[in-house]
């Protein structure tokens, strides 16, 4: 199965965590409108988004690296591409107070769908 299409996928990806920090420095520098909560959930949620981007291109070169089945390979490209969106995607939920619950409860999914697709490419690289 060919990788190529998902680590160009994250280096399309990429800007737009550069411009979720250019941005959240801009929010600071006028004034901050944020609450101090919402600004660690900022934070927080482009922090995970911009490491969890750079070592998606870390698993797909691993991933390749393996024996694995096509579909094996494409569910763990998947699980990473929905984990990352997942987890960073939750601290930035938060960020509306009524919904602090729904957001931490997608930031845990995003963990366990990151869990998931790196168990599978330990599997895959234990068999090669």
């Amino acid at each position: 199965m060919e990788l190529h299409y998902w680590i160009i996928f994250a280096w399309i990806a990429l800007p737009t965590v550069m411009f979720g920090g250019a941005s959240l420095l801009r929010m600071v520098e006028r004034g901050n409108v944020l609450t101090p909560v919402q600004l660690a959930s900022f934070r927080a949620g482009h922090a995970h988004a911009g490491v969890l981007l750079l070592m998606s291109l870390l698993y797909y070169l691993c991933m390749s690296e393996t024996g694995l089945l096509p579909l094996a390979k494409y569910s763990g490209c998947t699980f990473i591409v929905l984990g990352i969106l997942a987890q960073s995607g939750g601290f930035f939920i938060r960020l509306a107070p009524a919904y602090r619950r729904m957001g931490t409860t997608v930031t845990l999914a995003g963990a366990v769908l990151l869990v998931a697709a790196i168990a599978i490419l330990i599997y895959g690289l234990v068999q090669a």
